[in-house]
């Protein structure tokens, strides 16, 4: 299904690829509401973490109904689709691809028959050990002289959400909690979910919290998202975060937690400088507060003589606030966006093609010429973007163009839920920052420190992830021949050392690939 996902930021320029966003995930438990359409609209909050797919399961506390498919939710979903998905309690995702293909057999809610009912399913996040779970699944199908139970025979669904839930429905003998409270020890990675049975609405966090996920209250039930903006959209009040290591369930009885794992918080910084929206909160800090923060201390850091601060719409709004604040330079805008482009599904002529990032943004010429410029935006991937910004700008008259980042140099893949470039297309790794700006066609170029960025979050810094910065991963990897985003398709995969004696990976894709391929 062709489809525009609405994004601006990173996906200016046709073929660049930026951070693609984790999944969002709801659930709400809701006697006597329309859940559906407070699912429908939950999602639709959460719309920029997953653009690829969409699905709503509901019960009715006899039987589960799922709705999904490719596109947006705004395209899967209609008056007449969600007026059939009746019931008392609801959990949808909005999916972005980090484990398996983005093809209809991957789209969640995933379901799965139990020996007591079944099970919908919805993921945020992403697994490391995929491999020993396949197994898991394999050894429990056998067990039941199920030989083609699945990841044995052909695989139709191929992520590592699929493998969770095939677990959690896979035990005769006990109830879906008691399951729960078995499996959720043994998943290793980032995991923030949302399920349900007939009865019982379901969500829990891997020990390190690394994505986020939070509890609401509504006046006749109980909400679990991904980000507290999906609270504010469908009228529920904000509780508390689901605790890492925490499951939580909620029936007719009300709500229940019990622990599963000891918590060792380890929250993405990606979060606050990208992912979520800039109206949310994540552990009591708000993400626009610190994205306005790290464009103070930017701005500390690396003053410049100029004119005009201004962003790369939108992305780069909140940082270039904070930078023209704390140096005094006025701030405008000097380019106008087209809120209506999202991803072009027309292919464009040669002529089109070469005007790139001008089928999104437009610069005011009047506002730039002869203007000395500091261009913000929060984070380089391969460069592409910015170095056609900057030629942009200079077209338009600016006099100088200075760049500065709200984050520090991308330089290692996520393997926790975002899908980042390879590591031989992540501009920072080739090059140093002078000739990143070099590139770029920059006059200046430069990055917020790792620290000062930490510090805008007001989250100490060993219970934050920043792998993607400084390559100090909060969970242990696998052997390299065990990660890939297409890693249960059966791909074959060859293993040899890149340039830098790390391990490297052959035809896979995505962040795993990113960090074995030199």
């Amino acid at each position: 299904m062709p489809r525009g996902d609405g994004r601006l930021n990173h996906d200016l320029f046709p073929g660049e690829k930026g951070p693609q966003d984790a999944c969002g995930v709801f659930g709400v438990w809701a006697p006597g509401e329309e859940v559906a359409k407070l699912t429908y609209f939950g999602l639709y909050a959460l719309q920029h973490r997953g653009t690829e797919s969409a699905g709503i399961a509901v019960s009715n506390g006899s039987q589960i109904l799922v709705f999904k498919d490719m596109g947006l939710v705004s395209q899967v979903f209609d008056e007449t689709t969600l007026g059939s998905l009746r019931g008392h309690m609801a959990v949808g995702h909005a999916r972005y691809s980090t484990t398996g293909s983005s093809v209809w057999e991957n789209a969640q809610p995933t379901f799965r028959a139990t020996a007591t009912g079944s099970i919908a399913l919805g993921h945020n996040g992403n697994l490391t050990n995929t491999g020993e779970l396949s197994r898991l699944v394999a050894e429990q199908g056998a067990d039941r002289g199920e030989l083609n139970y699945p990841y044995q025979g052909r695989i139709e669904a191929s992520s590592d959400t699929d493998l969770l839930t095939s677990l959690l429905a896979g035990s005769p003998d006990l109830s879906l909690e008691q399951t729960a409270m078995q499996v959720l020890p043994e998943v290793k990675g980032a995991f923030s979910l949302v399920f349900m049975d007939e009865t019982t609405l379901y969500a829990a966090r891997d020990p390190q919290g690394i994505r986020p996920l939070v509890l609401g209250r509504l006046e006749r039930g109980w909400v679990v998202a991904s980000e507290t903006a999906a609270l504010d959209i469908v009228g529920a009040s904000f509780i508390r975060e689901i605790e890492p290591g925490e499951l939580i369930a909620v029936d007719e009885h009300g709500l229940r937690t019990r622990r599963f794992a000891e918590a060792k918080p380890k929250g993405c910084v990606f979060e606050y400088v990208y992912l979520a929206r800039p109206d949310t909160t994540i552990a009591g800090r708000g993400v626009y507060a610190s994205r306005v923060e790290m464009g103070r201390r930017l701005a500390q850091e690396f003053p410049v003589d100029a004119d005009l601060v201004m962003p790369t719409p939108e992305s780069g709004t909140p940082a270039a606030i904070g930078y023209a604040e704390q140096s005094g330079i006025p701030y405008g805008n000097g380019l106008v966006k087209n809120s209506y482009v999202g991803r072009t599904f027309i292919q464009p002529s040669q002529t089109i093609r070469q005007l790139g990032i001008r089928l999104k943004l437009n610069p005011l010429r009047e506002v730039i010429q002869g203007k000395r410029l500091v261009v913000v935006d929060d984070s380089i991937v391969r460069g592409n973007t910015q170095r056609a910004l900057v030629r942009m700008l200079r077209e338009a008259g600016a006099a100088e163009v200075h760049v500065r980042i709200s984050s520090p140099p991308v330089k290692w893949p996520c393997f926790f839920g975002i899908d980042f470039a390879t590591r031989a297309e992540l501009i920072a790794n080739g090059l140093s920052v002078d000739e990143i700006a070099k590139s770029l066609g920059a006059d200046s170029l430069a990055y917020i420190s790792i620290d000062a960025m930490v510090e805008a979050t007001t989250i100490p810094k060993d219970r934050l992830c920043r792998a993607c910065f400084d390559g100090e991963y909060p969970i242990e990897l696998p052997d390299p021949e065990r990660l890939g985003k297409h890693l249960l398709e059966g791909i074959e995969q060859t293993v040899r050392t890149d340039v830098d004696g790390v391990q490297a990976l052959l035809g896979g894709g995505g962040a795993e690939d990113a960090l074995r391929r030199p």
